[in-house]
């Protein structure tokens, strides 16, 4: 592993099989009674979100709590940005309490690669999203629930997604988990296509490592997993498409689009779903959608990220001998 987790394209082959083969061990300590592990016990990690966010906050701290490291919350609300403090000192003031890694969310494109390479911090830094760029972690949650479910939670450890076909929905534009998931996913060896308005895709999807199509229900029949993104109108300053209604009706999942998909296929969405536009009640509610699963394994990922970035060479789950089992 490197110093720092800023975008997925940094992570090799390798190093994505590790972080995932290390999730499955921290996905078996939340079945024990207690589930903590003294990995990180004196460490201290500032989560520092400087944009809204639910999932992926409380996801970091639980991670964080469950290898026993010291937690500090800062959100840029109620803090001394709102008073015009600059993300530099900001940083400066963290180093001075000795922090040992900053997770980072920023609206700015590049502001965790800008921390992590500027000398203001000697702290690793794991980026939780930035602007419309990356967000490596929720890459890593959803290889990690793919394989689990494409795969297998035991049989698939060691492998990767070699030939899985996998179909990202929706506002590619504004969606830094679609530019993490597509470089992740090619790197772990999938076969990832877009499916988007033209008005939702980015300048220069053309170069990068995926197919593009603007039909999804002939990319539905070969689909293992089915991806649909949220459109984020809180990003947008134009109409890219012309009604809700319309959108829905060329690029939403319903029950007889998801009756089209493999039998083994599988649903997923990044969250926050809005029901009745990317996505339908009874799409979202059924067994095949893994959203649910989807925030269950970011816990164990994230875990695995801040052991392999934090914890050294101590092995990340210490078993049991058989005479102390009760």
């Amino acid at each position: 592993m490197q110093r720092h987790l800023i975008s997925a394209a940094d992570l090799t082959r390798d190093d994505a099989v590790l972080i995932l083969d290390t999730a499955e061990e921290m996905a078996r300590v939340a079945d024990r009674p207690i589930k903590k592990l003294p990995t990180l016990r004196g460490r201290t990690v500032v989560n520092l979100f400087f944009e809204d966010s639910t999932r992926t906050r409380i996801s970091f701290e639980a991670a964080e709590k469950r290898l026993s490291a010291d937690v500090i919350n800062f959100t840029a609300k109620g803090s001394s940005v709102s008073k015009g403090e600059s993300l530099k000192d900001t940083a400066q003031t963290l180093e001075a309490m000795g922090v040992d890694a900053v997770v980072i969310r920023h609206g700015a494109s590049g502001a965790p690669y800008r921390l992590a390479t500027s000398g203001w911090i000697d702290a690793h830094v794991i980026n939780a999203g930035d602007g419309t760029h990356q967000h490596p972690t929720q890459a890593l949650l959803d290889a990690f629930t793919m394989r689990r479910r494409l795969v297998g939670p035991d049989v698939g450890l060691g492998k990767d997604l070699d030939g899985r076909r996998v179909t990202l929905v929706g506002d590619i534009l504004h969606s830094r988990v679609a530019r993490s998931n597509v470089d992740l996913l090619h790197t772990l060896g999938a076969e990832v296509t877009l499916v988007a308005p033209p008005t939702l895709l980015p300048v220069g999807v053309e170069t990068w490592p995926c197919e593009v199509s603007y039909d999804l229900d002939s990319t539905l029949t070969k689909s293992d997993a089915v991806m649909l993104l949220r459109v984020q109108r809180e990003r947008m300053n134009a109409a890219f498409f012309p009604t809700e209604r319309e959108y829905s009706r060329r690029y939403g999942l319903d029950g007889d689009r998801m009756a089209k998909m493999p039998d083994h296929a599988i649903v997923m969405h990044p969250g926050p779903m809005v029901r009745g536009m990317e996505i339908t009640a009874d799409v979202a509610d059924s067994g095949r959608c893994t959203v649910v699963e989807q925030v269950t394994n970011g816990v164990s990922v994230r875990m695995a990220v801040l052991y392999l970035l934090l914890g050294g060479a101590e092995p990340a789950v210490t078993h049991a001998r058989p005479t102390e089992e009760k």
